[in-house]
């Protein structure tokens, strides 16, 4: 379903979704964390962060937080660099629209 307007994004091919997924795998990565030891990390699976990563699972907002407190990361502080992020790519299609 596209998102026009104001409407919530469903798709994990959202363009803000994403963004958001690039995030944890930065984090992850800059954590020096594997996805296997994250999976250990979130009593889970290599295979559970993968589909993460790769869009295929949805994260809600416990596993996000469960998933910053396994890299030692401030949920608060990772998901305001979402938004920041969002934030950019907003305005940056903003301005892109306006050259048209």
């Amino acid at each position: 379903m596209p998102n026009h307007g104001n409407h919530m994004a469903r798709s994990t091919h959202h363009r803000h979704y994403r963004s958001f997924l690039a995030l944890l795998r930065e984090l992850r990565e800059q954590a020096g964390v594997t996805q296997v030891e994250l999976g250990n990390r979130v009593a889970n699976t290599q295979t559970f962060i993968s589909k993460i990563e790769r869009g295929e699972r949805r994260v809600d907002v416990v596993e996000f937080t469960e998933i910053c407190e396994a890299l030692e990361i401030d949920p608060g502080i990772a998901f305001q660099q979402f938004l920041d992020t969002r934030q950019r790519e907003l305005a940056s299609k903003k301005v892109r629209s306006r050259k048209r």
